[in-house]
């Protein structure tokens, strides 16, 4: 039975007149049984127990082991009373009610020998409940031609989706055939700037090699003067053995034979001669100049000690320094930094390979043909990288409208309109995110991380109402129990809300939304009213 059904149902119960007939039948006996309760023939106990004359039908003593013989006492501890409640709903109450003293039945028929003074609000109640199902009839009604609006324009919109779906897809032939025609020139016109790079570059690096073979030759000039004590145009084996740390083996000497062998195995050489010995002993040599500054001298640093506190903050445990303290501390930590940042620690080989740049001058800039070159090939980079990038997003679109139209949004697509949106719940504590097709989320309301209570998973409702019932799953693990999941229930209604929120069950959430794409088609309910009805 359908929700609406279900309210035609109520209402035509409710909608009984001043003119209905009650059929005459046992007091406690329901309409449905009255074919049991024959007067003047033995009754038969409803579970086939038994058979009794009907005089003992509501004789007040249980015959019948499930009561049936009572209907109108409280005789039988297992038996039940019927309420006719003219003008309302009909109901039963345990038999164990009847005339206890309190009004269950709005019609009064349970107290018929308490002595209770009860009122028959039948008719004021049904009013009230036939106002409220009435509006409720009004309000699927609304819904329902408002979801008649939602699938117009899903089928609008899954339309206007198909064209852009087709026109996205003759512009992304257009941009491959453009990115690939784009390609070439970018490879056409980085091929003759690769080349220009290079000759610039061996250019700088013969320029270099030139640069550095005169500061050799001017080095080598320089040593050969510093060597040549007696100044007689000549280095002899003797004055190259003042430096020794020119000897191949450290653990000896500087030997006179090692000092010949470096020098050819001549005794001495002139300027030119010197060219042979100079490449044998650069890489080592030191300068007499540098030789006599003292080299700095490093502490170990097992030796460096921290200087003695003026404070001795070992009286107070670690948790229990006092706040000034602490801030003190941080103000020396400032210190400490800033001392750090002043000291400026010894070059690295990279620092020291950078200086050795730096003496042998910059690269030039590039000539104006090669910087042609070079502007050329920048320009067809960025044409194929803006068109690449316009190709990327173009491939996006296609996929998201694709999702999109492929995706389950209902019988008719009713439910598109809640495609890309987001709803939320203010609580007390907690402002809960429902972005439907996507994500569940909840975030504390006085700040704090979102947690998410579960992704987009499936419809899941009963089989003959299937998209009454949202699934979100796989959300943020519980700790040492499972992933958050929700469940939220579709209700009908003329606007589109969030209305509830509960956890029945640890990392299970419960939540209530409204929406008109819900709404079924109401029955036809005023000429179903017409009439009377037998109680």
């Amino acid at each position: 039975m359908t929700s609406c059904q279900y309210l035609l149902l109520l209402l035509l119960l409710l909608g009984v007149g001043v003119s209905a007939v009650e059929i005459q039948r046992p007091r406690g006996v329901p309409l449905s049984k009255r074919q049991f309760y024959e007067e003047g023939k033995p009754f038969t106990c409803l579970d086939g127990s038994r058979t009794i004359p009907f005089d003992r039908v509501n004789d007040d003593y249980c015959d019948c082991q499930d009561g049936s013989d009572e209907p109108g006492t409280a005789a039988c501890p297992n038996g039940s009373f019927h309420c006719t409640n003219a003008g309302f709903r009909p109901g039963f109450i345990p038999s164990s009610r009847i005339n206890d003293g309190i009004c269950d039945c709005c019609d009064t028929t349970d107290e018929y020998n308490s002595g209770a003074a009860c009122q028959n609000t039948c008719r004021e109640m049904g009013r009230k409940e036939r106002e409220s199902l009435q509006k409720m009839a009004e309000i699927t009604k609304e819904g329902f031609l408002l979801k008649q609006q939602l699938i117009q324009e899903a089928k609008r919109g899954l339309e206007d989706k198909k064209a852009k779906h087709a026109d996205i897809e003759v512009s992304k032939k257009d941009l491959d055939s453009m990115v690939e025609a784009l390609r070439t020139v970018k490879e056409t016109a980085e091929q003759p700037e690769k080349e220009a790079k290079e000759r610039h570059l061996k250019a700088w690096e013969d320029q270099k090699a030139v640069i550095n073979m005169e500061k050799d030759k001017a080095k080598m000039a320089e040593v050969f003067l510093e060597l040549d004590d007696d100044a007689d145009g000549f280095v002899s084996v003797a004055e190259l053995l003042s430096h020794s740390e020119l000897d191949s083996n450290s653990e000896d000497s500087f030997t006179e034979a090692e000092a010949q062998g470096l020098m050819g195995g001549v005794d001495n050489v002139d300027p030119v001669a010197f060219e042979s010995v100079w490449n044998n002993i650069k890489e080592k040599y030191i300068s007499e100049a540098n030789a006599d500054t003292p080299a700095p001298v490093e502490t170990p640093p097992e030796e460096i000690r921290e200087p003695d506190s003026d404070n001795d903050s070992e009286q107070y445990p670690e948790e229990d320094i006092p706040e000034e303290d602490e801030e003190d501390e941080d103000e020396e930590d400032e210190d400490d930094d800033t001392e750090d940042q002043d000291y400026k620690s010894p070059p690295t080989t990279q620092t020291q390979e950078k200086k050795a740049d730096d003496d042998e001058g910059t690269m030039p800039p590039y000539d104006q043909d090669t910087q042609s070159l070079i502007d050329a090939a920048q320009k067809a980079r960025d044409a194929f990288d803006k068109a690449e990038k316009a190709l990327r997003e173009v491939d996006d679109q296609i996929k998201s409208l694709e999702k999109e139209i492929s995706f389950d949004l209902g019988p008719s697509a009713e439910f598109a309109y809640l495609y890309s949106q987001c709803y939320e719940l203010t609580t007390s504590e907690y402002i809960y995110r429902l972005c439907p097709f996507n994500r569940v989320s909840q975030k504390p309301k006085f700040g704090g991380s979102e947690t998410n209570l579960g992704s987009w998973g499936h419809w899941a409702g009963p089989e003959d109402n299937i998209y009454a019932v949202m699934k979100y799953e796989h959300g943020t693990g519980c700790w040492q129990g499972p992933n958050r999941s929700t469940t939220i229930k579709l209700t009908c209604g003329k606007e589109t809300v969030l209305v509830s929120t509960s956890e029945p069950s640890r990392c299970e959430y419960l939540m209530e939304f409204i929406s008109p794409a819900v709404c079924q088609e109401p029955p036809n309910l005023d000429s179903e009213l017409h009439g009377h009805t037998e109680l």
